[in-house]
C-alpha cells in the first residue's frame, strides 16, 4: 500500500505547494497522514492533492484556515445539518438587509453575494472521494 501513497515532497509537489504548506496544513489539522514509512516519513493518500486544492480555493475566497479546518471536519451529518441550517439563516438574513438597506451599500452587498455564489460553487464541485478526517 505504501507505494501508492505520496511522501511530503511528492504531494506538494502535485498539489503545487511547498512542503512548508504541507506540514502547516497538517498541524492545523487540515491534513492527516494515512501512515508512516519504515524511516518515519509522513505518507499522504493522493487523494490529498484535490483536498488541498479545495483548501486553496476556499481560502482564495477569504475563508479563514480555522474555519476550513472545523468545516471539513465535521464528522456527522448533525454537524452539517448545523452548518446548512446557519447558511439558510444568513442567506434570509442577507436578503432582508437588502431589501432595506440604502442604494449606497448595494454595491457591498453585491460583492457579498457574489463571494457566497463563488463559495456555493466551490461545495457543489467538491470532488466526493475527498478524504474527510
Amino acid at each position: 500500500m505504501t507505494d501508492t501513497l505520496l511522501k511530503i515532497g511528492e504531494l506538494a509537489a502535485r498539489a503545487e505547494v511547498s512542503p512548508r504548506t504541507i506540514d502547516h496544513y497538517t498541524s492545523m489539522g487540515l491534513l492527516t497522514p494515512a501512515q508512516r514509512s519504515a524511516g518515519n516519513y509522513r505518507l499522504y493518500n493522493p487523494a490529498d492533492v484535490d483536498r488541498i486544492r479545495l483548501i486553496q480555493n476556499l481560502e482564495a475566497q477569504g475563508v479563514p484556515l480555522e474555519e476550513i479546518s472545523t468545516a471539513l471536519n465535521a464528522s456527522n451529518p448533525r454537524d452539517v445539518n448545523e452548518i446548512l441550517a446557519r447558511i439558510d439563516a444568513d442567506l434570509k438574513n442577507l436578503q432582508t438587509v437588502t431589501e432595506a438597506a440604502p442604494v449606497e451599500i448595494h454595491g457591498l452587498l453585491n460583492i457579498i453575494s457574489t463571494r457566497v455564489h463563488s463559495l456555493i460553487a466551490i461545495a457543489m464541485h467538491m470532488p466526493p472521494d475527498i478524504p474527510i478526517l
